[in-house]
């Protein structure tokens, strides 16, 4: 089975092309072993670029232990860049690919500079995977939005005293949420500038996420559409905006690590 590697700010993925439909998604122990960073090739999440009857390509993906994720905003710019390099696409300098995902089709927008935009739609602040008030955990308070997938942003003073291994699964698993919760946690620099760590679920500490960015502006910036605000992950940096009909616009990287072969 052949297998191509790519990391959006640090958050890494291993990208099949299952447009055949050979890959078995039922098979959690794979999928897992795909993604352990000890025995098999290693990587936050699997993507399956897979057809679409509505869009260019379906990201189908999973998170590292094998659980179907609804969206992901690093995944969503490396599955563009790996649809343009499997497609040719580049070659005859497409501005736009429309992605089928399981939070529905997202508009990515391939610029000069060779980063991605993307249109990640309006954030939600009331939905059935968690409740309407908000957490108060250990001195942070955390506030819920959903960008296709539940988030949970708590703002702190200083993130260097933060340790996310330890709150992390402490929130993701909080029996207030029946689907578990992403989780990131927050320092103001100044007003366009954050630092950010994170807790994915399903995953566990990563470098970045997409979706979790985006929750992050929805909480400390949304409503405010003067200039990028800039967030600072340990994978990288992650550069967020506002349109007029209040949609987040997420542009970052997407690069190509290596492909190869695996039994």
């Amino acid at each position: 089975m052949e297998f191509y590697k790519y990391h959006g700010t640090g958050n890494d993925f291993i990208l099949i092309d299952n447009r055949q439909n050979k890959f078995d998604v039922k098979d959690v122990k794979k999928i897992k072993l795909l993604c352990d960073r000890h025995f098999g090739i290693g990587a936050d999440g699997l993507i399956l670029l897979e057809n679409s009857p509505k869009a260019d390509c379906f990201m189908n993906y999973y998170n590292s232990d094998g659980t179907l994720a609804e969206m992901c905003g690093n995944g969503v710019r490396c599955t563009a860049k790996f649809f343009l390099e499997l497609t040719k696409s580049q070659k005859n300098k497409v501005k736009e690919i429309k992605i089928d995902t399981k939070a529905g089709i997202k508009k990515v927008m391939v610029n000069k500079d060779g980063s991605f935009s993307v249109n990640m739609g309006i954030p939600v602040f009331s939905h059935s995977d968690f409740p309407e008030s908000s957490l108060t955990w250990e001195g942070v308070e955390f506030k819920f939005v959903s960008m296709g997938n539940p988030h949970a942003v708590g703002i702190v003073k200083n993130l260097s005293e933060i340790d996310i291994s330890d709150i992390g699964p402490k929130i993701e698993n909080h029996p207030i949420f029946p689907n578990k919760i992403n989780v990131e946690i927050v320092e103001k620099i100044n007003d366009d500038n954050f630092n950010v760590k994170v807790w994915e679920r399903g995953s566990g500490a990563t470098l970045a996420c997409g979706t979790g960015a985006c929750a992050v502006y929805a909480c400390v910036r949304q409503g405010l559409t003067q200039k990028e605000v800039v967030l600072e992950f340990p994978g990288g940096k992650l550069y967020l905006s506002e349109n007029k009909e209040g949609e987040i616009i997420l542009r970052g990287p997407a690069a190509f690590v290596f492909k190869g072969e695996i039994k």
